[in-house]
């Protein structure tokens, strides 16, 4: 079994939403007879604390992949943070489709969601209320109540260490909100909690608020490599300004490629290396000895039993032919499938049969499509036969063994890894940024596709690095990890005719839409309730 700062949380009764146990159909609600005072007293109760905040990233508390059988009445389709944040950032592109029709999903792929629709009113509301676990812990954590609770010593130094920890997974949701939504309302553990209705922030502020949290909580971060495992270090806010400064162009106007190579840079240099096999790297084992993950969503089948994150992933990429065995599941949810326009970024596959699982014995071993019984060219979104499946996402070990659970997931999602630093690199040398040059990006690109093709075969020359080259080179590295959307907005490709997709804009050839949709809405549920809220422009 896994151990790591989540299954701490699941023997403390310290989460403030309800947990499923080990029975789907069960409930466990939080214990009230235990005070934060009683939480607050000890140091152990601060690290079962933080756990809390950690945990928020991967538990939710209902019981239905889709919300029937849910005896909360909550989906867990618009509650759980990484399920909600995949959608929002990969329906509405090029690197998937879904069949099913549950409100506001079928929205995304047409590109013609409302201010009302529920995925993106769930995403909004979830990173606020993982802003408030962590603004609340960071008061809790404040000097004077350390003094107050007796506490002292080298105690006082972790939760210090701690402190940062929630500073930097609170800075990672202002990110989430001022991507995706622009215009958030805005509060921080210096907020008096009920004493005013949240400003509203914009996006130009908000980067710089996030850039200066990232920049103050560097040195109280523990050490690249030395933090325990999913937890926040040095190099996880090195990396979150890497990808900040990518698309500070697009938040700010002002483009910062020289600040992202400087960034990536740190991380490249903190001794992360690539795992050797591209296929392990979403796995239930790929906690052991994960050499490229910088911070992971971590997930255990037995203990953090959910429909979200990678149990959504692994469940809803699986329908049709496909064998549930080879993916260590019992479930077929018949859901997400990729385009066209992903897969003919790869070689042709030089085998179609179940003998060369996952990737039909391609020469570039990133192509985790499933095709026996799929049909590449999409009629209907709703069949899950039109489009390839995918096999990246699979609940065995990398010797085959099965994962703790048949129906949850023990894969860890990666919020950031090493090859994703590589590509910000040569992207932000090939667009002008200095403190780089061009053969250390060629390099990088190389280390990353000899990973692939495991030899040189598939490495590239100085001529074919463009950034139209790396824009492909990340679909093809970082499908279905969540950066889609992002990527295609800073290309000014996702709205606009330039580049089109099977259904983009709801046309079957794909069509361009309006360019307010590069930001998604203010729900009109946080507007209805908070005055000081003005909505995106368009909506």
């Amino acid at each position: 079994m896994k151990r790591n700062l989540i299954i701490i949380l699941l023997g403390t009764g310290l989460l403030g939403v309800s947990l499923m146990s080990c029975n789907k159909n069960k409930i466990i609600t939080p214990n009230d007879a235990v005070t934060s005072a009683q939480v607050y007293s000890t140091a152990a109760g601060y690290k079962q604390a933080l756990a809390k905040v950690y945990g928020s990233f991967a538990l939710t508390g209902n019981t239905g992949p889709s919300g029937s059988g849910d005896v909360q009445g909550i989906d867990e389709g618009t509650s759980d943070f990484f399920r909600l944040f995949w959608c929002a950032q990969e329906l509405p592109t090029d690197e998937a489709v879904i069949a099913w029709g549950d409100p506001g999903v079928p929205d995304f792929h047409v590109m013609n969601w409302s201010s009302s629709n529920p995925i993106l009113t769930g995403l909004y509301y979830r990173s606020l209320y993982q802003i408030t676990l962590c603004n609340d812990f960071i008061r809790q954590a404040s000097d004077a109540n350390l003094s107050s609770h007796g506490i002292s010593g080298a105690d006082v130094t972790n939760i210090h260490y701690y402190v940062a920890e929630a500073r930097f997974l609170r800075a990672y949701q202002y990110w989430v909100l001022m991507d995706l939504f622009g215009n958030p309302p805005f509060v921080t553990d210096a907020t008096v909690v009920g004493s005013t209705i949240p400003a509203q922030t914009t996006r130009a502020v908000l980067f710089t608020y996030v850039e200066s949290e990232l920049k103050t909580i560097g040195g109280s971060l523990a050490a690249p490599l030395t933090n325990e495992y999913g937890r926040a270090d040095q190099a996880a806010a090195w990396a979150l300004l890497a990808r900040l400064y990518l698309n500070a162009g697009v938040y700010t106007g002002t483009p910062r490629y020289t600040d992202a190579i400087t960034y990536a840079q740190k991380v490249i240099a903190a001794g992360y290396t690539l795992i050797p096999k591209y296929d392990n790297l979403m796995l239930a084992d790929n906690n052991v000895g994960n050499t490229e993950a910088i911070m992971t969503i971590n997930y255990d089948g037995a203990k953090t039993q959910g429909y979200g994150g990678t149990t959504f992933l692994k469940n809803a990429q699986l329908g049709g032919s496909m064998p549930t065995p080879l993916y260590g599941t019992n479930q077929k949810w018949a859901g997400i499938r990729v385009t066209k326009n992903i897969v003919n970024l790869f070689p042709a596959p030089q085998d179609t049969s179940l003998t060369y699982f996952p990737n039909n014995k391609n020469i570039d071993t990133r192509a985790e499509f499933w095709t026996r019984g799929q049909s590449l060219d999409i009629n209907d979104v709703t069949s899950f036969t039109d489009g390839y499946a995918v096999n990246k996402f699979r609940n065995v070990t990398a010797t085959g063994a099965t994962g703790t659970d048949l129906t949850y997931s023990d894969i860890d999602m990666p919020l950031f890894r090493l090859s994703e630093m590589y590509l910000i690199y040569a992207e932000a040398v090939l667009r002008g940024g200095t403190g780089g040059d061009n053969v250390t990006a060629l390099n990088y690109i190389n280390k990353i596709r000899t990973r692939a093709y495991g030899s040189i075969a598939g490495n590239i020359t100085s001529a074919q690095l463009t950034t139209s080259f790396i824009l492909d080179e990340r679909a093809r590295e970082l499908y279905w990890e969540g950066l889609r959307r992002t990527d295609l907005i800073r290309y000014d490709q996702f709205t606009t005719a330039t580049y089109v997709w099977p259904f983009k804009g709801g046309v079957k050839a794909g069509t361009g839409v309006a360019s307010y949709r590069n930001l998604y809405p203010i729900p009109d549920q946080d507007r209805a309730v908070n005055p000081n809220l003005k909505q995106n422009t368009g909506y």
